[in-house]
């Protein structure tokens, strides 16, 4: 198998610093660090003036190996470097013949191979040899507990002056789940629409500029299930179960209460006692009021009892992904479920 290249960051730090291999083989399901890395070389690598010349997109559906290779020997005109985009190269079948090529790359081009919907078979030769040579990233779709630390991060990244609320993060991983170029879309939107002089991004905001309820949430329904507030846990599951345009949100939902009651569970055996402030330094959490919901499941569920919701979490995802289900909608399923947890 080819090797994985360095973590989109060291990638991005190389490029930043001028440092440009000769080859990028950039696949995976995630689409948005493959847009990311290329569309950096793309307005990076050369400037305007040069691009005219230099600077070559190409489309897997209407080219092959052979055309690249043979591109990527030419010489730039009057440029450091030629820029050789290869897009969709997921159409493309037979990649033998850059193998050549890469015994012997040209110092002054530099190709961009965005292979998307899926993974290049490492195990091919002229892979193996693009690794050695220049990157081979594999750009992976993150899991819905892997959400709100991208979100926060995106936010330092790009907006470092603007602050986020926690709650307001949740709302928005669980309402766009892992699409992550349409999260950054959307956090930009939210950004642009906050007033001169507000840096901080609230859950009114988010609900305002994005569609989605403060009120209605998984956020929310994870408060109400710790504190085991019936009424409110029940009224936000009945919203879900009556609103079926809100099915994909429930889906998030799902990994994020997983991700609650298995955190519980490791409370429940945590060697210290079970404080705000104790859970919230073994769980390495940002402070003690992060932590409340977990001290409070604690007391409102035994071990056994949390062991019994993880079981059942599992069960209604796969039933809600149709196994052993012909007619129950997601958000039946999901009040069903909240109706065993308060039980």
């Amino acid at each position: 198998m080819a090797k994985i290249a360095d973590n989109f960051t060291e990638i991005m730090h190389n490029l930043q610093n001028g440092q440009y291999k000769p080859i990028y083989v950039l696949h995976g399901d995630e689409p948005y660090y493959i847009d990311q890395i290329s569309n950096y070389i793309e307005e990076n690598a050369l400037r305007e003036d040069e691009r005219g010349f230099n600077q070559i997109v190409m489309y897997g559906a209407d080219t092959n190996a052979a055309a690249i290779a043979d591109q990527a020997r030419q010489f730039p005109m009057m440029a450091e470097r030629q820029v050789i985009i290869v897009k969709e190269a997921q159409a493309i079948k037979k990649w033998d013949q850059l193998e050549h090529y890469l015994d012997n790359p040209s110092p002054t081009s530099v190709i961009v191979i965005c292979h998307k919907n899926g993974k290049v078979d490492g195990r091919k030769k002229v892979f193996t040899k693009a690794a050695k040579v220049g990157v081979v990233y594999e750009s992976k779709k993150k899991y819905d507990s892997e959400l709100p630390s991208f979100i926060s991060q995106y936010m330092r990244d790009k907006y470092s002056e603007v602050s986020i609320d926690q709650k307001a993060v949740m709302m928005v991983a669980e309402h766009i789940g892992n699409d992550l170029s349409r999260i950054a879309s959307e956090l930009d939107k939210v950004v642009a629409a906050l007033p001169e002089g507000n840096k901080n991004i609230t859950p009114d905001v988010v609900e305002q500029n994005v569609g989605i309820s403060k009120e209605y949430n998984g956020f929310e329904l994870q408060d109400a299930l710790a504190a085991k507030d019936f009424v409110k846990a029940m009224r936000i599951a009945d919203y879900f179960a009556k609103d079926p345009k809100v099915k994909d949100s429930v889906f998030s939902m799902m990994g994020g209460l997983f991700n609650y009651f298995q955190t519980l569970m490791i409370c429940h055996y945590a060697p210290c006692k079970k404080t705000d402030m104790e859970l919230s330094q073994y769980l390495g959490l940002r402070g003690a009021w992060f932590a409340r919901k977990f001290a409070m499941g604690v007391r409102n569920y035994s071990a056994m009892k949390t062991l019994n919701i993880i079981s059942k979490i599992r069960e209604t995802d796969i039933r809600m992904k149709g196994v052993d289900n012909r007619s129950a909608s997601p958000g039946d399923l999901l009040r069903e479920l909240v109706f065993y947890i308060l039980s």
